[in-house]
């Protein structure tokens, strides 16, 4: 009696062991596949969020700073246009509306992996926080049917982070030893929006949201200047998507109806 107790001990305690072997094993093999899914993320990370710790520094914000607002807000794009509105000392609400405007479509991108998202319980707001353009991309290629399918997606989102934040450091920390920061760095800026107008052009169906947004902002920049033209841009923009979008949606419904 007292042997097969033991006997039935010792076979448990050989599973578990044989199970955290297992769990440790697939855990390496994630971080593995997230180091290597995510290698493109780190180049372009580590490049752009270089310029904008170069740029942050330049606009007498030191490292430290930079890299507070890339661990808290961490949106890529909108960052370089808050080192404009830090400058210009523009209003909470201003900068508020902006950063919802411009990132709101990362929302949408949390939809596509909600169950994902909801079956690694408290990690989804990390999940939530830390979804990008790029980690978007990534996620998108893994195949539903691998196991460890979720580890990779968390490990990928954790390692996109890092990234953007040692370069936002390194950026800083070079920005601060060069002390005069030779101009031009600022066109880093323009350069990246220019990347995204262009590739955003060339994988869409339609040009017509593109074309509504350039007009808009070129209209607005002659009415309102240059120093406030981003915020009536981006509302009277989205607010001619919308509408835009709407009645696509009806022509669309009015064409299946007969």
């Amino acid at each position: 009696m007292l042997s097969d107790w033991t006997k039935d001990i010792s076979q448990s305690i050989i599973k578990e062991k044989k199970k955290r072997k297992g769990m440790v094993r697939e855990m390496k093999n994630s971080i593995r596949e997230a180091l290597v899914k995510s290698l493109p993320i780190f180049f372009s990370y580590i490049c752009v969020a270089f310029g904008y710790g170069l740029l942050m520094q330049k606009a007498g914000f030191a490292w430290y700073y930079a890299l507070f607002t890339s661990f808290i807000i961490y949106t890529g794009a909108f960052q370089f246009v808050l080192i404009t509105f830090l400058k210009s000392g523009a209003s909470i609400v201003t900068i508020a509306l902006t950063a919802f405007l411009m990132n709101s479509r990362q929302s949408f991108y949390s939809l596509t992996f909600l169950k994902d998202f909801k079956a690694m319980g408290k990690a989804k707001w990390y999940m939530i926080h830390t979804m990008t353009d790029e980690t978007y991309a990534v996620n998108c290629t893994l195949s539903p049917e691998v196991t460890n399918r979720r580890q990779v997606m968390f490990f990928v989102a954790l390692f996109s982070r890092i990234y953007w934040m040692a370069g936002t450091i390194l950026g800083g920390l070079f920005g601060q030893l060069l002390g005069q920061i030779p101009d031009g760095i600022d066109f880093c800026m323009t350069a990246l929006f220019v990347i995204i107008f262009m590739d955003q052009w060339e994988k869409a169906k339609s040009h017509i949201p593109a074309l509504i947004g350039l007009g808009t902002g070129i209209i607005c920049l002659l009415f309102f200047g240059k120093s406030n033209f981003i915020l009536p841009a981006l509302i009277i923009a989205s607010g001619i998507l919308l509408l835009w979008q709407r009645k696509e949606k009806n022509e669309v419904h009015y064409e299946k109806s007969y």
